[in-house]
């Protein structure tokens, strides 16, 4: 199975090298994202709907999605989306799939997203590694799309979000606001948005009256070495510390 993307143009590219983000308008087709977004309310209609952890006020989830679903795998290991992700982090000579997701900010029942950094809990010895995020139907900014400080990137790990109650980056980090924050972002359905692990980012609460959805696939250089720092997604596959993640767990695109 074959799900088109097209290729990031060089000014994207660039563009992600400064800013640490890019939006990358028509990433597939209208009608492609269609088809995902059918699959996509089917497998959330039975998501784990329980608010065990501060993530869980701020969006659902429903996690491994590509390894469930072959319309969503075919997207994620597709060679466009690798080759996009390779060149936008730079001297990396391919990557892999760290983790597949559908995303769904309710109205009324979700709240705003902190702004934080994805890559503080992660377990690989290099912070080469993006997010691609898909809007699977129209997403105006007032429901909800990502917003980021542009170049917060090229500051480094600024720890972990989402441990306590209103303890987020801004908060810890109050120079953030010096940087530019990047404007509300109006998505159709088949735009995206990319940005690096490193990169603050946040997103506001859902204030239309229909859920957000979306399709996340988050890679990484896939020379990365595991450096066995306890995480859910890792833990118990034997992994070995200081080798890479040779798994199928974390497949990379076709060629």
């Amino acid at each position: 199975m074959d799900v088109p993307a097209r290729r990031a143009s060089d000014d994207e590219v660039s563009f992600f090298d400064e800013h640490g983000w890019v939006r990358l308008p028509r990433l597939v087709a209208p009608e492609t994202a269609d088809r995902l977004r059918e699959r996509a309310v089917d497998r959330l209609r039975s998501r784990d709907r329980r608010r065990t952890t501060l993530v869980d006020e701020a969006f659902g989830q429903s996690r491994d999605i590509a390894a469930a679903d072959e319309l969503f795998g075919a997207l994620a290991l597709s060679p466009a989306m690798g080759r996009n992700a390779a060149r936008m982090l730079r001297d990396v000579r391919a990557v892999r799939v760290q983790v597949t997701n559908l995303l769904v900010k309710e109205p009324g029942e979700h709240g705003a997203t902190q702004f934080h950094q994805d890559f503080p809990w992660m377990p690989m010895d290099r912070s080469a590694m993006l997010t691609v995020w898909l809007a699977l139907a129209d997403v105006p900014a007032d429901m909800g799309s990502l917003r980021f400080y542009s170049g917060s990137h090229r500051h480094g790990l600024l720890g972990r979000s989402f441990t306590r109650p209103g303890d987020d980056q801004l908060s810890r980090h109050p120079w953030l606001k010096e940087l530019e924050l990047s404007p509300p972002l109006d998505l159709k359905a088949g735009d995206a948005t990319a940005h690096h692990a490193l990169t603050v980012h946040g997103a506001p609460a859902n204030r239309r009256d229909r859920p957000r959805l979306s399709f996340t696939v988050t890679y990484f250089d896939a020379d990365a070495r595991y450096t066995g720092a306890p995480y859910q997604q890792t833990d118990g596959l034997g992994l070995v510390v200081n080798e890479p993640f040779e798994h199928p767990r974390f497949p990379c695109p076709r060629p």
